[in-house]
């Protein structure tokens, strides 16, 4: 059986999917992007401010799991434009050690929801 994984600490979903879903030891989490959880705003035109915002929305996601970052197997990043690769994977790394971090892909796409800079995905496992 699947859990739903929810908290007020990330965006609420802005279409017919969860922030995250459990099923045994291992979550999947939707894509965050820099959306304030607080507020709904979006957060823009600093690609750093926007990662951080990405991945401290994930972080909460995986908080509400009963997980840390040390426990990401994946993840997945999306960008608008490879050119800002550097400053993304720079503010991505002070979340991962790097000894122990996930398997990742990155991937430049034509647009992104609500037309953001980066989008973040994990998998992660218990």
């Amino acid at each position: 059986m699947k859990k739903i994984i929810t908290t007020k600490n990330a965006p609420a979903p802005i279409g017919p999917y969860n922030q995250a879903v459990l099923k045994g030891t291992m979550l999947f989490t939707s894509g965050q992007i820099a959306l304030d959880p607080k507020t709904g705003e979006l957060v823009l035109g600093d690609i750093k401010a926007e990662t951080k915002l990405v991945m401290e929305n994930l972080k909460a996601v995986l908080t509400e799991a009963g997980m840390t970052f040390e426990h990401v197997l994946k993840t997945s990043i999306f960008i608008s434009d490879m050119k800002n690769f550097a400053a993304i994977n720079e503010v991505y790394g002070t979340y991962f050690n790097e000894a122990t971090a996930p398997a990742r892909e990155t991937v430049e796409v034509a647009n992104l929801p609500k037309y953001v800079n980066v989008e973040i995905s994990m998998i992660a496992s218990l």
